[in-house]
C-alpha cells in the first residue's frame, strides 16, 4: 500500500500536475496538426526534459501520449483531416456526424469514449505490470533473447501490406545499434574513427531526425491544405440514447485496443481500425457506417486511447516496447539511467503508480481541454507550414545540440533525418527503426550472455520451454501477414 501512496503522491504534487497539464495541452496540440503528431512531440521534448526529475518527465511524456491520440480526432471530425493516424477511422463517421451539423455530439462521443478506453486501459496497466514483472524476474538471458525476437518479428504484422518493409527498418535499427564498442570484446564497430560513436549512438538525435526533420522534408514538398472554415461548435455530452448505443461498443473496443496495446511493435492505430471494424460486425445497422452513427465513432476512439494503458504494460514490465510511441518513453528512460524492466519496477514500485496517475489525470484534463479548446485547435490547423516548421527545426536543433553541447549530434540529427526521409519515400517507416533500434542492444546483449552459458551452443536455446514458446510465436508472427491475406482472400471468395 505504501508504494501506491507514495506513487500516487509524486504524481499529484503541484509541480508534476502543472507538467501533466502542459503535457496534456502540447499532446492535444500536435494531435490535432496534420503532419505533427504524439511522437515527433516526445522526440522534441526528450533532450528537455533531461533536466527534469525522472518521474517528472516520465508523467509528463505519459499524459502527453494520452492526450495527442485524441487529439488528432478533434480535426478528423471537424474538417476532415486527421491529425494523427489513430484518428483516420474516427473520420468515418466523425466527418459525415459534423456535415450533418452534429459536430458538438461527433466530439462530445469520440471524447467519453475516449476517456472511458483510457481508463478502463490503466486498470489493466495498474494490475498486469506487477504481475507480469514477477514473471519476468525469473527470465534469463535465453529467454529474454527470445523474447527480444518475438518482439522484433511482430513488426511484420505492423501492417500487412509492408511486413518486409517494417522488418527490413526493424534490421536496419538492429544494425545501428551495434555501433560502438562489443561489451564483450572491447572491440569497436562502425566507428569509421569517430570517438563520439565509442560508446554507441545516442537515441535522442537520433529519434529528433527520424520524427521531426524527416517530417519537415516531407510536409517541404506538400501545399499546405486548403481546409475549410469553422462554424461555431458547442460540444455536447453523450446522452441517454447516445450511451445505451455505444456502451458495449466503447467496452468491447477497450478490450481489443488493451490487448493490441500490449502485444510488442502495436499500436494506436491498428487498435482504432479494429475497434471500427469490430463495432461495424457486431451491429444492426451495418449498412449506415460512413454516414455518421455514434458506433463508428465510439469505436475507434475506445481503442486507439485503450491501445496506450496496454501498451505501457510491455513497456514498464520487460522492456519491451509497445508501440512506436511507447519506444521514445523508453528511449526517455534510458536517456534519465534507468533499465527498464522487471527489476525497475521491483526496486522502484512508485515509478509506475506515478506513471498510473498522471496517465488517469491526462485522461481527464484532455477531456476537459480538449472539448473546451476544440474549435481553437481546429483553428491552428490555418497556421501556414512556412512559420511552422521552421520552429519545429530550430526546437530540433536546439535539443540535440543541448544533449552534450556538441554539434556531432545536431549532424547526426540531420544524417537522421534524411534517412527518415528517403526511408519514408520508399514506403519504410520510422517506428519500427527506432524499435529495432531500441531492443538491438538487449538483442545482442542476452545472445552473447547466452552463449557464455552455453558455450556457443546454439542448440542449447531450445532446452528452455519459454524460449521454445517465444520463438513459436516469432515464427507465427512472421507468418500472420501471409495468413491473413490468405483467410481476407477466401472470406472474399465465400461473399461471392
Amino acid at each position: 500500500m505504501e508504494p501506491i501512496l507514495e506513487g500516487l503522491g509524486l504524481a499529484f504534487s503541484l509541480h508534476n500536475m502543472a507538467l501533466v497539464m502542459a503535457g496534456v495541452l502540447i499532446g492535444v496540440l500536435f494531435g490535432a496538426l496534420p503532419g505533427l503528431s504524439s511522437p515527433l512531440a516526445i522526440a522534441l521534448l526528450l533532450p528537455f526534459t533531461i533536466m527534469l526529475e525522472p518521474v517528472s518527465a516520465i508523467c509528463m511524456m505519459a499524459a502527453l501520449y494520452c492526450a495527442g491520440t485524441f487529439g488528432g480526432s478533434i480535426t478528423a471530425i471537424l474538417i476532415n483531416a486527421p491529425g494523427a493516424p489513430p484518428a483516420v477511422a474516427t473520420a468515418f463517421d466523425g466527418y459525415p456526424m459534423a456535415r450533418r451539423g452534429e459536430a458538438g455530439r461527433a466530439l462530445g462521443i469520440a471524447a467519453v469514449s475516449s476517456v472511458t478506453g483510457g481508463l478502463l486501459s490503466l486498470v489493466v496497466f495498474i494490475v498486469a505490470t506487477p504481475l507480469l514483472a514477477k514473471v519476468a524476474v525469473s527470465f534469463r538471458p535465453p529467454e529474454y533473447f527470445a523474447l527480444t525476437v518475438f518482439a522484433l518479428s511482430m513488426l511484420a504484422s505492423i501492417s500487412g501490406r509492408s511486413s518486409l518493409r517494417n522488418l527490413i527498418a526493424g534490421a536496419v535499427g538492429v544494425l545501428i545499434a551495434t555501433i560502438g564498442t562489443h561489451l564483450g570484446t572491447g572491440i569497436e564497430r562502425f566507428t569509421f574513427g569517430f570517438h563520439e560513436l565509442t560508446e554507441g549512438v545516442e537515441f535522442v538525435p537520433v529519434l529528433i531526425g527520424l520524427f521531426a526533420v524527416s517530417e519537415m522534408l516531407v510536409q517541404s514538398q506538400t501545399a499546405d491544405m486548403a481546409l475549410e472554415r469553422i462554424k461555431s461548435v458547442v460540444v455536447k455530452l453523450p446522452g441517454r440514447e447516445d450511451i445505451r448505443r455505444v456502451a458495449a461498443t466503447v467496452l468491447r473496443s477497450s478490450g481489443i485496443g488493451t490487448f493490441i496495446g500490449i502485444l510488442p511493435a502495436e499500436g494506436s492505430t491498428v487498435a482504432a481500425i479494429m475497434g471500427y471494424n469490430e463495432a461495424k460486425r457486431w451491429s444492426s445497422r451495418k449498412h449506415e457506417f460512413g454516414t455518421g452513427v455514434p458506433e463508428g465513432i465510439a469505436g475507434p476512439e475506445a481503442a486507439n486511447n485503450a491501445a496506450t494503458g496496454g501498451a505501457m504494460v510491455p513497456t514498464l514490465a520487460l522492456g519491451i516496447p509497445g508501440s512506436g510511441t511507447t519506444a521514445l518513453i523508453l528511449a526517455a528512460l534510458i536517456a534519465h539511467g534507468f533499465r527498464p524492466g522487471p527489476y525497475l519496477i521491483q526496486e522502484t514500485p512508485e515509478f509506475v503508480y506515478a506513471i498510473f496517475g498522471a496517465m488517469a489525470v491526462g485522461n481527464v484534463a484532455f477531456l476537459v481541454i480538449g472539448l473546451a479548446g476544440a474549435k481553437v485547435f481546429a483553428r491552428i490547423t490555418l497556421i501556414p507550414r512556412t512559420f511552422l516548421w521552421p520552429m519545429v527545426f530550430g526546437f530540433s536543433v536546439i535539443g540535440a545540440y543541448s544533449l552534450s553541447g556538441s554539434f556531432f549530434d545536431v549532424w547526426v540529427m540531420l544524417l537522421s533525418g534524411a534517412v527518415g526521409f528517403l526511408m519514408r519515400r520508399h514506403g519504410f517507416g520510422a517506428a519500427p527503426l527506432v524499435m529495432g533500434l531500441i531492443l538491438g542492444r538487449m538483442l545482442e546483449e542476452t545472445l552473447s550472455q547466452s552463449m557464455i552459458m552455453y558455450d556457443n551452443d546454439w542448440l542449447r536455446l531450445l532446452e528452455s520451454p519459454i524460449v521454445c514458446g517465444f520463438f513459436a510465436l516469432a515464427a507465427l508472427g512472421l507468418a500472420w501477414p501471409a495468413i491473413a491475406a490468405r483467410m481476407a482472400s477466401r472470406r472474399r471468395r465465400d461473399d461471392e
